[in-house]
């Protein structure tokens, strides 16, 4: 059938501070950062490839209170490095914060981070 999943959106206060973050902070590319008059169309990609993320300005109050709980308080959200610390490092850096110690799983190193805007992802770097 020749499905894929093109885009992931995270719904961010400002698309700079979305920006900031993710390409000045992680080392994210910028994709495409389109005005259309009304809106911008924001969209990155970690530079080893994955899934692109499409970075979605609030725009009323509902939107705004969906921001960093876009999914329930769960991790949503999956980043994986083959430099743990440097990552790790850069994320905080950035303005994430780990909310736990790195661990070891049977896949591989992890920890949660919680991003700028609220959102929780896992830090992971995979085993082998």
């Amino acid at each position: 059938m020749g499905l894929k999943l093109g885009l992931i959106t995270i719904v961010v206060p400002e698309y700079d501070m979305g920006t900031r973050f993710f390409v000045d902070g992680l080392g994210f590319e910028l994709i495409t950062d389109e005005d259309q008059g009304h809106k911008r169309w924001v969209v990155v990609a970690p530079p080893g490839g994955g899934s692109h993320i499409l970075l979605a300005r609030a725009t009323n109050s509902r939107q705004s209170a969906a921001i960093g709980n876009q999914t329930g308080g769960r991790v949503g959200f999956f980043l994986q490095t083959n430099t743990f610390d440097e990552t790790a490092r850069a994320i905080e850096r950035a303005g994430g914060q780990l909310t736990e110690t790195p661990r070891d799983e049977i896949y591989g190193q992890v920890a949660v981070f919680r991003d700028p805007f609220g959102n929780l992802w896992d830090l992971i770097q995979p085993k082998g």
